[in-house]
């Protein structure tokens, strides 16, 4: 679902080094730690849909700033217990924060920022745009419902 020409950048506190493998025949465990790695990243990151990053183009040229970014989190609270926040992100990132940046050729950067806390319960999430007959807006799959509410906007975690 992502676009082929996205860079993602992670800001993260944890950015240590990794060890070098020790030896040739150490090649099998190397793979499976760094499948095990990749399964820890995707947990950490979210996916954003090509629907989501025209969507989000858009709403930041209308609003006249296409430099700023979208900032998607949640919050305590809702009729489920959390609430999904989406809003408009003009300051810097904040240290710590996730950075996705998706780049098409001859069109402004998207920017999605998460705060590390959400990044907690919306890891592996895909940020989706739906529009129907009944329905416009952006619209998370997030593995980590347990729940949802009838609005959409709320959820419980298992």
């Amino acid at each position: 679902m992502q676009s082929s020409e996205e860079t993602t950048t992670q800001r993260a506190a944890d950015g240590g080094a990794q060890p070098a493998p020790a030896a040739a025949d150490a090649a099998p465990a190397q793979s499976s730690r760094a499948t095990g790695e990749a399964e820890a990243t995707s947990k950490r990151t979210l996916s954003v849909s090509d629907a989501a990053v025209q969507a989000i183009r858009a709403q930041l040229a209308k609003r006249g700033t296409p430099e700023g970014a979208i900032r998607v989190g949640i919050r305590g609270g809702g009729c489920s217990g959390f609430s999904y926040v989406i809003e408009f992100e003009d300051k810097p990132p904040r240290s710590g924060d996730l950075v996705l940046e998706f780049a098409e050729p001859g069109k402004a950067t998207v920017r999605v920022v998460c705060d590390k806390k959400s990044i907690l319960y919306l890891g592996g999430s895909v940020l989706d745009w739906e529009k129907t007959l009944m329905y416009q807006g952006f619209k998370f799959k997030n593995p980590h419902e347990a729940t949802r509410c009838g609005c959409g906007h709320s959820f419980t975690v298992a």
